[in-house]
């Protein structure tokens, strides 16, 4: 605004004296000439074809246009008369032959010198970025340092920021009760920067901050990310954490019924997901269903059947009793794994003892070496270049491959074995909030087609491979193939976790469960009236058949 008010009144000193002009309209066009559009510019030229005015009087060249289309427009004008005359308070023009030469060399200099910034304004942020520091503004709860030319936490909102993600990570609030809180609670507003800032966190604003991955300490710039030198507000776990409630809308809404399986099932058929609906018969009997949301469309209407709770309930249960390992598989694996360890640690031994004589031979050649250059055998250049193969060598064989801990790998075996082999019990006797999170830990991509589910065993668990039908002369051979099977799988995806360094993540996710999972069981006094009455209920949901209602009514959904 101050270079606007300034280029006036210099243009008011040069012209507004003289008798032989007449202004007859200003425009302070703060939009950039350095692309075409600018509807000011557009309107001045209009009224000037209208016959309104015949000349323009401007700081420089420059601030008409830099770009070829707005320059080309005017020196075109110029060309039909239309346009007779330019001013300027940094430069004359003629309207002549050579004048119009001149003022096109200058439009194409003043684009030339729009496109360099251009070129080095984005070298000089790419070299930023590449240091860790974000280039431009700072978001909210940062500030932009000017004598390091970092970015710094601010200490006001910085804690705020971080209680912000704290409220959401709860999953009790949404980004409208967190903005509700920040303005009213809390007093929050914005920075004042400008003409702008200075007013209250909007709920857009909360959604593009819980989304935003600068506040975990990442930057994103030209379509790569990073990671940023700055202050981070959150983890990267606790930021996905805050990613995954957003994208599956998991904060909580009220209901009047808790569904067990709402929003974890999807249709085989057509990909959409799998809704619930409580129904009550004219005889006051209650039953839950589950049906494809797209059912009751007009078009493209889904001919998945509705299934009743009961019947999903026995399949989840027969799946994960499918789960559960016999002790002498989990034994064989176990030992697999202690051969392996032992293996591997005689393998470093040798590669460890291979670079230590490796690394003597090399001292013994630097030593004999230095000799000769003591002994003028070899000039500077050549004794230079050898020494420096040498030390070249001798320093990649300094670090030596270490013997991986692999303790963790039985802690997680473990914890796979109890929980494959009280996966079952656990989900037979969990209330309807805890179903869903027993699943979402052993199975993975559940679809529901023609009443059936499908379900993948989520890593590291594996789907016990027993062979049906098989006769009973050839009991001992098949239990043998079984069991070589299972465990083989078992290794192979337990060899897999260890390559891909995923023993901790998924052992923090298992205790999790576990911790989660184990206050349910019964008190120590009854322990083995309750485990029996689980045992039962738990045989007794895999061997009868589903029980039905006694009627139909129109109150319950029919199946097409």
């Amino acid at each position: 605004m101050l270079s606007l008010a300034s280029q006036q009144e210099a243009l008011a000193k040069s012209f507004g004296g003289n008798s032989d002009i007449e202004i007859v309209g200003v425009y302070e066009e703060a939009k950039s000439a350095k692309t075409p559009g600018r509807p000011l510019f557009a309107e001045m030229l209009k009224r000037i074809e209208a016959g309104e005015a015949d000349g323009i009087a401007s700081w420089a060249p420059d601030r008409l246009a830099r770009n070829s289309i707005d320059g080309g427009h005017i020196i075109y004008l110029l060309d039909r008369g239309i346009l007779r005359d330019l001013k300027f308070a940094t430069y004359t023009f003629e309207n002549n032959s050579q004048g119009k030469f001149m003022l096109g060399i200058m439009f194409n200099q003043s684009k030339y010198y729009s496109d360099a910034l251009s070129e080095n304004v984005k070298r000089g942020n790419a070299t930023k970025v590449a240091m860790g520091w974000r280039p431009n503004m700072a978001p909210l709860g940062y500030l932009n340092c000017p004598s390091t030319r970092t970015i710094i936490p601010d200490p006001d909102l910085f804690p705020i920021v971080r209680r912000i993600f704290e409220l959401a990570m709860t999953g009790q609030h949404t980004p409208h009760d967190i903005a509700r809180i920040a303005r009213d609670e809390w007093g929050v507003l914005t920075p004042k920067r400008g003409r702008s800032g200075g007013k209250p966190l909007a709920r857009s604003s909360i959604y593009r901050m819980l989304s935003n991955p600068f506040y975990m300490g990442t930057l994103e710039w030209a379509g790569s990310s990073q990671r940023g030198r700055h202050k981070p507000v959150v983890s990267a776990r606790e930021f996905a954490d805050v990613q995954a409630r957003l994208r599956h809308r998991a904060f909580p809404r009220p209901s009047r019924h808790t569904f067990a399986y709402s929003g974890f099932l999807s249709c085989g058929r057509c990909g959409r997901a799998i809704s619930a609906e409580h129904k009550i018969n004219r005889h006051g009997s209650h039953y839950t269903y589950y049906h494809c949301a797209a059912r009751s469309r007009i078009s493209n209407a889904c001919a998945e059947r509705s299934v009743e709770e009961a019947s999903l309930t026995k399949q989840f249960i027969e799946f994960l009793a499918s789960l559960k390992l016999r002790a002498t598989t989990v034994a064989w694996v176990r030992e697999q794994l202690r051969a392996q360890r032992r293996h591997a640690k005689e393998a470093v031994e040798k590669i460890a003892a291979a670079r230590s004589a490796a690394r003597a031979e090399i001292a013994t050649q630097l030593v004999e070496l230095t000799s000769l250059r003591l002994r003028r055998l070899v000039d500077d250049d050549e004794f230079i270049r050898e020494r420096q193969k040498l030390e070249t060598t001798r320093r990649s064989l300094q670090k030596a491959p270490d013997p991986q801990s692999d303790e963790k790998v039985f802690e997680l075996l473990d914890a796979v074995e109890r929980i494959s082999n009280q996966a079952a019990k656990w989900f037979a006797t969990a209330p309807p909030e805890f179903k869903q999170k027993i699943l979402k830990q052993v199975c993975s991509n559940p679809t529901l087609i023609d009443r059936k589910l499908s379900i993948q065993a989520a890593k590291p668990f594996v789907i016990r491979s027993d062979l049906d039908g098989s006769p009973n002369l050839r009991g001992v051979v098949d239990e043998v193939r079984t069991f070589t099977g299972e465990g083989e799988q078992l290794l192979s995806v337990f060899q897999q976790i260890a390559a891909a360094g995923e023993v901790d993540d998924l052992l923090e996710q298992l205790n999790a469960l576990q911790g989660l999972l184990l206050p349910m069981r019964p008190p120590s006094a009854g322990k083995k009236r309750s485990d029996a009455g689980e045992r039962r209920r738990v045989e007794d949901l895999l061997s009868n058949p589903v029980p039905r209602a006694p009627n139909r009514s129109k109150n319950r959904p029919s199946s097409p």
